[in-house]
């Protein structure tokens, strides 16, 4: 046993021998996604489950939300979309993305919680909701609704053939087809696995997950001689014969 002392100890030197270059600076936090100022494209950012919480990480973010949803067109924006087909699809694929996973998960940041509790105590927050509350042209923009033909679109579109034919061909499409056999690929478990154990999958902490910074510098070269150099396991002796 006393010489394996030294060939632990030479396992071990490289650990120590030098200090270890610096690691990498961890990643900055990502900007807050932009929220489409109203109609169609921010009807599509809230039905994607891999981008429709952009607007409640950030106080900013939320706040442009709100002013779009104050817009008449998001309204007729998200009535149109929930009589497309396609709208479905996309949603159910969404699900099944693995971005959806990180797009939810990104809310156990610290840092998110710190940014709303910096905004519930900024007046400039209250003063800016008041603001759009009090905005007369919010008003006057649904007091015109009825008559905007935007508005009556959705419910023209319920006399329209073609929605019908839509929807009964849906089953049937490519689109459909991809998604409901996407669970037979076993490439999207494997995804999956993946981004459960990329940090970046959850914010700023996630870095805490990289193992392999903490990991120690042995040399695999030396762990090999040591295990060589083991010695042998006694072999017990065969059972006698019976007599």
């Amino acid at each position: 046993m006393k010489s394996l002392i030294p060939l632990v100890l030479l396992a071990a030197v490289p650990a120590f021998a030098a200090d270890p270059a610096p690691a990498a600076p961890a990643p900055a936090a990502p900007a807050p996604a932009s929220v489409p100022a109203a109609g169609e494209a921010l009807a599509k950012q809230m039905l994607d489950p891999t981008r429709n919480t952009a607007a409640f990480k950030d106080p900013q973010a939320f706040m442009a939300w709100t002013q779009a949803m104050t817009n008449p067109s998001t309204s007729a924006a998200l009535a149109q979309a929930g009589m497309d087909p396609a709208t479905y699809l996309r949603m159910m694929s969404g699900l099944m993305n693995p971005a959806s996973m990180q797009n939810y998960m990104q809310f156990s940041d610290p840092s998110v919680a710190m940014k709303w509790m910096g905004a519930g105590l900024d007046p400039r927050m209250y003063t800016q909701m008041a603001g759009m509350a009090a905005n007369p042209a919010m008003y006057g923009n649904w007091m015109q609704a009825p008559v905007n033909p935007q508005m009556w679109s959705p419910a023209m579109q319920m006399m329209n053939p073609g929605m019908y034919g839509n929807w009964m061909q849906a089953p049937m499409s490519p689109g459909a087809m991809n998604a409901m056999t996407a669970p037979m690929n076993p490439n999207m478990y494997m995804n999956w696995m993946g981004a459960g154990v990329d940090p970046r999958t959850y914010g700023t902490w996630g870095q805490m997950m990289n193992m392999q910074n903490m990991a120690p510098a042995i040399d695999p070269a030396m762990v090999l001689k040591l295990l060589q150099a083991m010695p042998a396991m006694p072999v017990a002796p065969a059972p006698a014969p019976a007599k």
